[in-house]
């Protein structure tokens, strides 16, 4: 894999609705902007809400295919293809790193393609993903993404994709509709932690503030992708908003970058 001389910065995307994907708004406006703020990677690894597993598994095909992971849309939606190409040769290395274990079974789910179609929409830039082992701590996962954050080095942009916050359990169908006051209040939490570089309060954020987190999140898979994101950085990385705001009352799109 060709090398780069700077360093890539670290992405976190609040993907929210799959209908994103088709979508042409502030938020999918935002995405397309990204491309042009940044150097054009090497490659992409993301670690997306919608891989859960035993263990962690790393996406090793040469042609992933497009996962329609959801149901209950338009037949548009599933007719999308995200046709990039796979990274195996980096799968493979970081499974002799220990990292993960490499699977051909999975692809790219609707936490990569339906953002990736509006940052990279030619699909030229290879992908994989890394998937959330289930039964590790938000600690264990913080620490995981500094074990991976030499790969910046090497021209790879990790995204972790998810929301900050994430609540289907009380959600409004009306995307413009007013947040919840809990929901503004998480986010703001997380944004604070984020501004100040202070991740502690996040990856304990079970122990300091259970009821406002389990509020926001009813499962945690949609946080965990920030772990991710935030663990890869380094303190000197210039913090970059990419788009804030709540949709459908109770899912914060709180996108940034760092570095």
């Amino acid at each position: 894999m060709t090398t780069k001389t700077s360093k890539m910065p670290v992405i976190f995307i609040g993907h929210g609705s799959p209908m994103n994907a088709l979508a042409d708004n502030a938020f999918t406006n935002s995405l397309k902007e990204v491309s042009r703020r940044i150097e054009t990677p090497t490659a992409i690894l993301v670690v997306s809400a919608h891989w859960i597993t035993n263990g962690v598994e790393l996406q090793g095909g040469k042609n992933p295919k497009t996962i329609h992971d959801f149901g209950g849309f338009p037949q548009a939606l599933f007719d999308i293809q995200y046709p990039a190409k796979g990274v195996p040769e980096l799968a493979r290395e970081l499974e002799l790193l220990k990292v993960g274990k490499v699977t051909e079974d999975w692809g790219l789910d609707h936490g990569a393609w339906t953002i990736l179609r509006h940052i990279y929409p030619q699909a030229d830039i290879p992908v994989f993903q890394m998937s959330l082992n289930a039964n590790m701590t938000f600690k264990e996962h913080f620490e995981l993404a500094k074990e991976i954050k030499f790969l910046r080095e090497r021209g790879v942009l990790i995204i972790g994709s998810g929301n900050i916050v994430h609540n289907l359990r009380q959600i409004n169908w009306k995307e413009d509709s007013a947040p919840f006051e809990w929901a503004i209040e998480f986010d703001e939490l997380i944004k604070e932690s984020i501004v100040k570089r202070n991740y502690s309060p996040i990856i304990n954020i079970l122990s300091e503030n259970p009821t406002l987190a389990k509020t926001a999140h009813p499962t945690f898979e949609h946080f965990v992708p920030l772990l991710y994101t935030l663990g890869a950085s380094s303190e000197k990385d210039e913090l970059s908003s990419i788009f804030e705001g709540i949709q459908n009352a109770s899912i914060s799109m709180r996108s940034f970058i760092l570095g």
